[in-house]
C-alpha cells in the first residue's frame, strides 16, 4: 500500500500592521506613495521588533512595497539579523478614486454604510473589491506558508488585508470582518496547519504573545 503523505508542519504567521503615520485615522491613504511613519510609528515599530525578538526563531520577514510597511518591517528584521523582503501580495486594498480622501468626508457618503455592513458586495470606484482583496491576501499567505513549512514568518501589511486574513482564518464571513480591530503595529498570530488555521492572537499590542507559548 502506498504510504500516506506526512502531515504538513504548521507554520506560524505573525501579521503586523504598519505603525502610525501622520494621517492615521484622518485619511484613506491606500496605495499612495510617499507616506512615512511618524515618530510615534517608528517607536511602535521598535517596540514590535522587541516583542517579536523574544519569540521563537523567525525565518523571514515580508512587507508590502509601501514605505510605511517597509519602515515597520526593517527593525523587526534587523532584530533577527534578517533583511525584510517585499511582497506585493501584502499591499493595501486598492481604494481607487477614494485614495487620499478624508475619512470624515467618506463617512457622509451613502456607500459608507455598504462598506461597513455589506463589504463583500462593495468595490471601490476604479479600485479593488473587498472580496478580491481577501482572495489576494489569503493566497499570498498560503504561498508564504508553503515556502516556510514548520517555521515562523512575519508579514507586515495593512489593516484591511490583515482583518480579512484573520476573518478567513476564523471562518468568519467577510461581511463581519469590520468587527475585527487591527491597531497600528498590532500583532495577530495565525498557525496554519494541515487541519486548518488557528488564530492564536488578534490585535495584540502588549506582552501577551509570550504567555501564549509562542516563545
Amino acid at each position: 500500500m502506498p504510504s500516506k503523505p506526512a502531515p504538513r508542519r504548521p507554520t506560524l504567521v505573525l501579521l503586523v500592521r504598519h505603525g502610525q503615520t501622520p494621517t492615521t485615522g484622518a485619511t484613506l491613504p491606500g496605495r499612495a506613495r510617499g507616506l512615512h511613519l511618524s515618530d510615534a510609528g517608528r517607536a511602535q515599530a521598535e517596540a514590535a521588533a522587541t516583542r517579536i525578538a523574544a519569540l521563537k526563531d523567525v525565518a523571514a520577514v515580508y512587507a508590502s512595497p509601501l514605505e510605511r510597511t517597509r519602515e515597520t518591517a526593517k527593525p523587526i528584521a534587523a532584530a533577527r539579523g534578517l533583511k525584510a523582503q517585499v511582497d506585493r501580495g501584502l499591499l493595501e486594498c486598492d481604494f481607487g478614486a477614494w485614495t487620499g480622501a478624508q475619512l470624515k468626508d467618506l463617512m457622509k457618503l451613502p456607500e459608507w454604510k455598504t462598506v461597513q455592513r455589506y463589504p463583500s458586495g462593495f468595490r471601490f470606484p476604479d479600485g479593488e473589491s473587498f472580496a478580491e482583496m481577501q482572495t489576494r491576501i489569503v493566497g499570498t499567505l498560503d504561498r508564504l506558508v508553503a515556502r516556510h513549512p514548520g517555521e515562523t514568518v512575519v508579514a507586515v501589511s495593512h489593516a484591511d488585508p490583515i482583518k480579512a486574513a484573520v476573518a478567513q482564518a476564523l471562518g468568519t464571513h467577510l461581511d463581519l470582518f469590520q468587527r475585527i480591530v487591527v491597531s497600528p503595529c498590532s500583532i495577530s498570530a495565525v498557525l496554519y496547519g494541515s487541519e486548518g488555521p488557528a488564530v492564536l492572537a488578534a490585535n495584540s499590542t502588549g506582552d501577551d504573545l509570550t504567555r501564549l507559548g509562542l516563545s
